[in-house]
């Protein structure tokens, strides 16, 4: 494995663990505000830009989004999104220690496999060297779009049949998906530098709508659920419409274990949680 992928894969680790603690700094922050509303988007902003505790916490994500791009331009995004999603560990232990409460046998089963997972990961690397891809604009432009369109029906209808929490938390990681794919495209440079536009609208509307799940559940759900999908799409995404190939032989299929159990052990700790933030009640939130 080459210094500079090691580098790479050192930054996403970092990045993860410091995003997943803003977000719950986040949490603590939107849950006690007044009722935030996509249909009242600057009264919304204004509540949160006038929260000093949740613009500490913003200038926090974004310090984890700048390690994350840093990791990007060094590292193929399958891997650093399967390093990243490792982050939901971090995220279940801080979150059980504000509410004062035990992980549960699924949650200690999901960092199990996070861990495993990374662990394999690593493994796959040993001897081998990622190979980087490109994508054609096409694919991945349609990549986008359809998820663009799940995350605005999920929005729209989604929080009827599963509850805000769950419905912007999953919208909310859709989005922050086509940010990452973006940040990827992005980062190739020439052209495609135009990516930077869907960059901005994916962290933009990734970021509101996490703020509104927030106030209807707590944060291991929301942010779970966001970081699961923010995880798993971008390293099909790789694979399918990016051309970054696995690897041939045994490490292919240890690469191919080490991404289901990450994703797994996610599902795991993004399991529905009381609605609470340090031990209080949160408010309900509009769509």
């Amino acid at each position: 494995m080459s210094g500079e992928l090691l580098a790479g894969l050192v930054l996403a680790f970092v990045s993860a663990v410091v995003i997943n603690l803003a977000y719950l700094r986040e949490h603590a922050a939107a849950s006690s505000m007044p009722a935030l509303s996509v249909r009242h988007p600057l009264h919304s902003a204004g509540l949160l830009l006038g929260d000093r505790k949740w613009l500490l916490a913003f200038g926090m994500e974004s310090g984890g989004f700048l390690l994350y791009v840093a990791a990007l331009a060094l590292a193929p995004l399958s891997l650093v999104q399967s390093i990243s999603a490792g982050g939901i560990g971090v995220l279940a232990f801080a979150s059980a220690r504000m509410a004062k409460r035990r992980l549960t046998r699924a949650e200690l089963a999901g960092v199990l496999l996070s861990v495993l997972g990374l662990a394999a990961l690593a493994v796959s690397l040993v001897g081998g060297r990622a190979q980087e891809g490109g994508g054609k604009l096409g694919p991945i432009l349609l990549w986008l779009g359809v998820t663009a369109a799940i995350a605005i029906a999920l929005v729209v209808v989604g929080r009827r049949h599963w509850g805000a929490a769950v419905a912007n938390g999953i919208a909310g990681g859709l989005f922050f998906s086509i940010g990452d794919i973006s940040t990827k495209v992005t980062t190739q440079g020439g052209a495609r530098a135009g990516f930077v536009v869907l960059l901005l609208i994916g962290y933009g509307a990734g970021t509101a709508l996490l703020q509104i799940g927030y106030q209807a559940g707590a944060a291991l759900t929301v942010a779970g659920l966001a970081t699961l999908v923010t995880n798993a799409l971008p390293i099909a995404a790789g694979t399918v419409v990016l051309d970054e190939p696995l690897p041939d032989g045994a490490r292919g299929v240890l690469r191919l274990l080490a991404f289901v159990a990450v994703v797994t052990g996610a599902v795991l700790l993004a399991r529905q949680q009381p609605r609470t933030s340090g031990g209080q009640a949160s408010v309900p939130a509009e769509a």
